[in-house]
């Protein structure tokens, strides 16, 4: 059975306190590739590779069942200096 984003969804906000997450199917709809942005207080103080083995840990199950996954994590601070710099 295909990972769907609602299944992310689900074990993302299970796992951390979420800010903002956005989930993107990038596999035309059939499942096996997602991108993800999480932003999470959880994320201070640790660095990028830090991050991704945090949320490759929770996803474990998810992720095994993907051709790929794609991730972007930031702070609360992060993600707005992310979209001041972006608007």
């Amino acid at each position: 059975m295909p990972v769907t984003a609602e299944d992310l969804d689900r074990a993302i906000r299970a796992a951390f306190p979420v800010s903002h997450l956005e989930i993107e199917d990038q596999s035309s709809g059939c499942g096996s590739s997602y991108a993800i942005l999480l932003v999470s207080e959880v994320f201070a103080g640790k660095n990028t590779l830090a991050r991704h083995r945090l949320i490759n840990q929770a996803l474990k199950q998810e992720i095994s069942q993907l051709h790929a996954f794609s991730q972007k994590s930031y702070t609360p601070t992060q993600y707005a200096e992310y979209l001041a710099k972006s608007g």
